[in-house]
């Protein structure tokens, strides 16, 4: 029998189908994703608890006229499908295919950006605010949010200005007890309430003046087909909260809905992970950082750690299994995050603060306000910096050292390695007077054997891996350890020094003066923004010392870059191997 399926290529064909077959269709959809992301990877479980409601919003709605915004967006896998893209799926977050998220410049479909979390709310009222105004009342306005987006301070505001409009929008709020990681705060315990029917009190969105119905079966197609077209024809503000199952569809995925949160290569029948090379391999950034915490709180009772809603991605879980009463899972609240930190720190408390670099930039007025203008020593672990692969331009964490260089009383700390990581860890613990930025990578570090006793790094000092007589390449963080290897492969490397700066704030001037004084040509490599960044530093303390020689930069240029495999991104951002070493091996025959 033909897959109903194969005949949808946008939601007017979707329309041509009775509400009997809506069923049959979503479990088509369904074996559709699982079918792809088995292969391709990518986020499944978001996607799939919410094939039914994308059936539906399509199905009710009138889109792309009505607006629909799909919050963060890991969850509009059917969406695309439904809209123009099911050709196409198996380009998902390759180089050169569609985006893992909505962008309004693949589709008309895709309304709004997203990638972030908890933007769709204030998204949504803008356009249903400018559709008023514009005189266009028949309009609908629609943003899927999920229970742990809806708790982050953004959603709020924007569910406070919300309900003093009397404008046409639906917020729904997909509850399914997870982000991530499990949703947490009282909101979530509020809403569990209500699901089991034991909330004592008034309806909280029916106290922010919402028209509220739930909560529904947001798998049951055809309710929810019948209460969004009798929503469709209320006027105002409005939420319909319904209840659903991350990872439906498939029991792997809802057994373990963090793993198969994005689960990687799987059996699509099964739903078994795939598994990889049984080779030994060096650790993960992240795990480097979350063993650490531990072993040094062991020892430490000051310390404690935070994290917004990402305990297993920066694995601070470690620390909550071990020590549940000094570790912080607050939920998406990167703000709440830091300024809770910085609270800790005015009472002795040595906090580490680990936040995705792209979601720090959400932070950005309290690592100021906050923390560095009163100079608390709170320890910021950066995640994830630098270019992170297929999530892309949402989710490459490149602008930090360009963003935090310029605030005062901040370290700014890059670690080539596991054991230099280890070792900032240690030194900050001991007792800094300020504020300290850790920035490592997605992915592995190049050591098997990295559990070493801790050494003390001094503040501000740069190491020499290797002296040269012509060259001084100058890199920060893991990318150095591409440039060592690529300075053995030159023809004579012994005219090129390599030092790993460690500090893009304090730079060490005595060993950049040194460096000016004794090389003919500097080269600077950092993965991250080329504008503002390192390289910019290291120009900024030429000028200042009155230094002539040339300096190359090599760094992300000022644009976004899309998604890709890292080595592809690298290669797009032109801090690749072969384009660096291309220009050092020509740099070397010019000094010839």
């Amino acid at each position: 029998m033909e897959k109903l399926l194969t005949h949808i290529e946008s939601p007017e064909d979707l329309k041509k189908l009775n509400l009997d077959e809506l069923p049959k269709l979503a479990q088509e959809l369904r074996e559709f994703i699982i079918d792809i992301v088995s292969i391709k990877e990518g986020h499944l479980g978001a996607s799939l608890g919410v094939v039914e409601l994308t059936i539906a919003l399509h199905y009710v709605f009138n889109t792309p006229n009505d607006k629909l915004i799909w919050d963060v967006g890991h969850q509009a896998y059917g969406h695309k499908i439904l809209t123009g893209r099911k050709e196409i799926f198996e380009t998902n977050r390759q180089l050169g295919g569609i985006s893992g998220f909505p962008k309004r410049s693949e589709s008309e479909y895709d309304d709004f950006g997203t990638g972030h979390s908890s933007t769709s709310i204030s998204a949504i009222l803008g356009m249903a605010m400018a559709s008023k105004l514009k005189g266009d009342l028949n309009k609908q306005h629609i943003a899927v949010v999920g229970d742990a987006s809806i708790a982050s301070g953004m959603a709020f505001e924007g569910l406070n200005h919300l309900g003093v409009t009397n404008v046409n929008a639906l917020i729904v709020l997909n509850d399914n007890a997870i982000g991530i990681d499990p949703s947490v705060g009282a909101l979530k315990k509020y809403l569990t309430n209500v699901k089991a029917g034991t909330a004592k009190d008034e309806n909280i969105f029916e106290c922010l003046n919402l028209n509220y119905s739930g909560p529904i079966d947001g798998h049951d197609v055809k309710a929810l087909v019948a209460e969004l077209g009798r929503l469709k024809n209320v006027e105002g503000p409005k939420l319909l909260h319904i209840i659903t199952t991350k990872g439906k569809g498939l029991k792997k995925a809802e057994e373990d809905q963090v793993v198969y949160h994005a689960p990687g290569k799987f059996d699509k029948i099964t739903g078994e992970r795939l598994k990889k090379s049984g080779e030994i391999q060096p650790p993960k950034y992240q795990d480097v950082f979350g063993h650490t915490i531990v072993e040094l709180a062991q020892k430490n009772e000051k310390i404690v750690g935070i994290t917004p809603a990402m305990p297993s991605g920066s694995s601070l879980k470690f620390m909550m299994d071990e020590m549940p009463d000094r570790a912080f899972d607050v939920g998406i609240a990167e703000q709440h995050a830091v300024t809770l930190a910085a609270g800790m720190a005015t009472q002795g408390l040595v906090p580490f603060c680990n936040i995705y670099s792209t979601f720090l930039q959400r932070a950005y007025d309290q690592v100021i306000h906050d923390v560095a203008l009163q100079k608390l020593p709170v320890i910021f672990c950066l995640d994830r910096a630098g270019l992170v692969g297929q999530d892309g331009p949402t989710h490459h964490g490149i602008f930090d050292m360009a963003f935090l260089r310029c605030i005062p009383n901040l370290i700014v700390f890059a670690p080539m390695n596991e054991m230099e990581l280890r070792n900032i860890m240690y030194a900050a613990q001991m007792g800094l007077d300020n504020p300290i930025t850790i920035r490592y990578p997605r992915g592995r570090g190049v050591t098997i054997d990295w559990k070493n006793d801790f050494e003390t790094i001094e503040m501000g000092t740069a190491r020499c891996l290797k002296e040269g007589s012509k060259i001084a390449v100058l890199t920060i963080g893991h990318i150095g350890n591409v440039v060592a290897e690529l300075i053995e492969k030159l023809g004579h490397p012994e005219k090129v020094g390599h030092y790993d700066m460690r500090f893009v704030k304090p730079l060490d001037k005595n060993t950049l003066r040194t460096i000016f004084s004794q090389y003919q040509y500097i080269i600077t490599v950092e993965n991250g923004s080329k504008m503002g960044g390192f390289g910019s530093a290291v120009l900024e303390f030429a000028n200042e010392e009155g230094f002539s020689k040339p300096v190359k930069i090599f760094g992300v240029p000022d644009q976004f870059v899309e998604q890709g495999t890292i080595p592809e991104t690298h290669h797009l951002a032109g801090i690749d191997f072969d384009t660096i070493h291309s220009y050092i091996q020509s740099t070397l025959n010019q000094c010839e």
